[in-house]
């Protein structure tokens, strides 16, 4: 059986983000123009915000909106 190599994804937007409530962490490496690694280890420093939801870390929508100044706040 054929091996494929990674298929191009499209690009994430802010926009985009609005209707999912979390990313995976390579997901908000491409939001914040980071390689997979570098978004790991971000977000094992805290620089990303995570959830962790059983043994898998995702990103919620909302935390990395705020830290991009992307939402409306008073």
């Amino acid at each position: 059986m054929p091996t494929t190599t990674s298929a191009a994804r499209p690009a994430l937007t802010i926009a985009g983000l609005q209707d999912r409530a979390t990313i995976t962490i390579p997901e908000a490496g491409l939001v914040l123009g980071l390689g997979e690694w570098a978004a790991y280890r971000a977000a094992t420093r805290g620089e990303i915000p995570t959830l962790t939801l059983g043994r898998r870390k995702v990103v919620p929508v909302p935390a990395l909106l705020r830290l991009l100044g992307a939402t409306e706040e008073d």
